[in-house]
């Protein structure tokens, strides 16, 4: 095992993490630092909100493509024979979550970051794209449902590993897989400790996904 390869692979995931893409996208279409504007935070939602659909489809698609990225560089390590096939989802796991650091801590944007949801979604897209789809079809009804963003977030967190015990494929995954999504969601809690004060207080900001038009 080459460490030292190892050792800079991890670089490049947190690198790659830490591209502010909403910061970035916001200083160089519109002229303003979206940290200044709305939830204040550095993410996909805030960009929806105060830069419209466009922006925020654009930010999303490129911090998901982030963490997938990051999680997809274990499989070049695995074809340089750097590490074992078995290890493959291991350091897919470990470059993942390095990825969301940097996402949360960019080196690139003064180590404020958004909330690394998306970025997440792109490493789980990598590790299981099945559950990733799923858990993609119960976020987009619980927002839809509750016009809630983050509630969204945490319940397609929450999903990941319990339907992963469940078996919902029919085979039995695997032990670290599981525990990376517990560790998952746990980590979209802590991100969103804010909102859930809010959603117990009632003062969320509500999003709208899809809008029904009344019958004259």
């Amino acid at each position: 095992m080459n460490v030292l390869l190892i050792c800079l692979t991890t670089v490049v995931a947190y690198l790659l993490g830490s591209i502010p893409t909403a910061v970035w996208y916001g200083q160089g279409f519109f002229g303003i630092d979206i940290r200044k504007f709305g939830s204040g935070n550095a993410g996909a939602t805030n960009t929806f909100r105060v830069l419209g659909k466009r922006a925020g489809t654009i930010v999303m698609l490129v911090d998901v493509m982030k963490g997938y990225t990051a999680a997809v560089l274990s499989t070049l390590l695995w074809y340089a024979d750097v590490i074992t096939e078995t290890e493959i989802l291991t350091f897919k796991i470990v470059f993942g979550l390095v990825a969301v650091i940097g996402h949360l801590y960019p080196v690139f944007a003064n180590f404020k970051g958004g909330k690394g949801v998306a970025t997440l979604l792109g490493m789980v897209l990598a590790t299981h794209p099945e559950m990733a789809l799923v858990c993609i079809g119960i976020f987009l009804l619980v927002v839809i449902a509750s016009q809630y963003v983050s509630l969204g977030s945490i319940m397609a967190a929450l999903a990941f590993p319990v339907l992963l015990l469940l078996q919902i494929f029919g085979q039995k995954e695997n032990p670290l897989l599981i525990v990376f999504g517990f560790v998952i969601f746990l980590l979209v809690v802590f991100t969103h400790h804010k909102n859930i004060g809010r959603l117990l207080r009632g003062e969320e900001n509500r999003t709208v996904l899809i809008r029904f038009r009344k019958k004259q």
